[in-house]
């Protein structure tokens, strides 16, 4: 019997696991197969909006995204394996973290969806992190509704229901209100003890707005915290029309703990265990480290988050990453096509990045920040992407792409230095995903100099969080007795996995070094394009 044959039957069965990520530019669907590989996949571009200075998806484009995503998987399974897809074992959901999803009663949004980019409660994030001695990052949910409060938004008597992207689909699907334990963990801090929120804290916030008499307390608006592995309800028959218009997919399929990027990401890499870590690197980046015990003190350039089994993750997050970098590459792409010159954007990636392999170690004095938007690690609400250099410094092409990518990890650097440099955390690997990986071996060296410790790309690396959320889906679905999840990716998942691993080169960690000396000396030049570039 076939491979292919072997899969039809497995499909046709409804055994199979699917995982849908929104990601910040690509909404991605993935179904795994018997061995938990990737079988049929479909995915729909879609990107930010930033309207009355916020950045924001409508629902509209949240419900065309999913649907056309699933059609284009369920496409993709009929044409490699002329079946049509009817049913499946389990689902799971997956977004970027943290942001503002507000409804009522009625199930009404109450404001546009805010996301983990805007960077405009800083006045919330400081005053929660003082109350409740604990990093309060301006991306998590508490801080929005916490600033909204503060500016006395007429919506928030009316708040009946908070919550994140994938916890508003699962919920439309499944009609659950329910979150997986690492995405609560980004909505509010949860104790590592209890596996949901931190009780003290929840009612240090309810009397911190105590005299303003809202109708309801906090823990009732909030979800409720599941870990991977216990039952998040079933596909609704209203919810599989939702997700699957015409009519082809049967309701009833179980239904995972909706998990954020960052969790997936831990998944797909292998990383839920402690002394492992991973770094995302696409529109923003965020590297992760599994704790063996609780960091010294409050670090605000720091999230405390937790791995979808609740164990405490400390993220180094930043809010940009290689979307100016991709700006860049466009405009060489216009200057081939001006030319006269067929190039495809692979072509043109691959050389460019490598071309950033022979510039200088330090980037030949040149100076560059990729802040599209605001970045919290280095204090900017807003960002502008800045690209500048002395009368006296190395400007070529290699040293012009390699400052850009650099940069591009220059805010993650500044937290993941406080990791791993003054809280002695020890690290064994870094496993890498994401856009800026790509290129094989470039985004993979520098990262490995930004951290100081080798970095492995896995050959499932492509397929990112939309697998690693299949895989908690398929854990759900065949988990034996009191199998942990990490038990179950060694033992179904990680088994034959081949991946490259680059050690850190010292000459370019000396001279990343160097690079961020300048880079943080000059953020006064960033902050006068922030104050006077309108």
């Amino acid at each position: 019997m076939s491979a292919a044959t072997n899969i039809k039957e497995f499909i046709t069965s409804g055994k199979t696991a699917l995982g849908i990520e929104f990601g910040s530019t690509r909404i991605k669907a993935v179904l795994v197969g018997e061995h938990n590989e990737p079988i049929a996949t479909g995915w729909h571009d879609w990107s930010n909006s930033y309207i009355d200075g916020i950045w924001t998806y409508s629902l509209d484009e949240v419900w065309e995204g999913v649907q056309s995503s699933y059609k284009n998987m369920a496409a993709d399974a009929k044409e490699k394996y002329g079946v049509e897809l009817t049913k499946i074992g389990a689902l799971g959901f997956s977004a970027m973290m943290h942001g503002y999803l507000p409804f009522d009663k009625d199930g009404t949004l109450l404001t546009p969806f805010r996301t983990w980019r805007n960077n405009i409660t800083s006045e919330a994030s400081e005053k929660l992190m003082a109350l409740f001695q604990y990093p309060i990052p301006q991306r998590w949910s508490i801080a929005h509704l916490y600033q909204a409060i503060l500016n006395g938004e007429a919506h928030v008597p009316s708040v009946n229901f908070l919550t994140t992207l994938e916890g508003y689909v699962h919920w439309k699907l499944s009609g659950k209100k329910v979150i997986g334990i690492g995405e609560a963990s980004g909505m509010f801090p949860v104790d590592i003890h209890t596996l949901t929120y931190h009780q003290r804290m929840i009612d240090q916030f309810d009397e911190l707005v105590k005299e303003k008499k809202f109708p309801w307390k906090l823990a009732d608006i909030l979800p409720k915290v599941l870990v991977a592995g216990e039952h998040a309800g079933t596909l609704t028959k209203e919810g599989a029309k939702l997700l699957d218009p015409s009519g082809k997919l049967e309701p009833g399929c179980l239904m995972c703990p909706p998990e954020g990027d960052a969790e997936t990401g831990m998944v797909a890499t292998n990383s839920v265990a402690e002394r492992t870590g991973n770094v995302s690197a696409g529109t923003s980046v965020f590297a992760m480290v599994v704790l063996e015990k609780e960091l010294s003190k409050v670090y605000p350039e720091l999230d405390l988050v937790m791995t979808p089994t609740g164990k405490l993750v400390a993220m180094a997050h930043s809010n940009n990453c290689s979307s100016n970098l991709d700006s860049w590459i466009g405009i060489f792409k216009e200057v081939t096509t001006a030319l006269g010159c067929d190039v495809d954007m692979t072509t043109l990636y691959k050389t460019l990045y490598n071309k950033a392999l022979e510039g200088d170690k330090d980037c030949g004095g040149l100076l560059a920040y990729g802040y599209l938007s605001g970045e919290h690690i280095t204090h900017f609400e807003e960002g502008r992407p800045l690209f500048a250099r002395s009368s006296d410094s190395n400007f070529n092409l290699a040293n012009f792409m390699r400052v850009n990518l650099q940069s591009s990890l220059g805010a993650m650097k500044i937290g993941i230095d406080i990791l791993l440099k003054e809280e002695g955390v020890k690290l064994d690997k870094m496993l890498g995903h994401g856009g800026l990986f790509k290129t094989k071996g470039v985004g993979q060296r520098f990262m490995a100099a930004a951290v100081n410790a080798p970095v492995a790309v896995m050959e499932t690396a492509g397929e990112g969080g939309a697998w690693g959320m299949a895989l908690l889906a398929s854990y759900l679905l065949n988990k034996k007795n009191n199998e942990t999840l990490e038990a179950f990716l060694n033992a179904h998942v990680f088994t034959s996995q081949d991946e490259s691993v680059i050690e850190p080169d010292p000459a370019d960690v000396e001279g990343f070094e160097v690079f961020m000396k300048r880079y943080k000396k000059c953020l006064p030049v960033e902050r006068a394009a922030v104050d006077f570039l309108r």
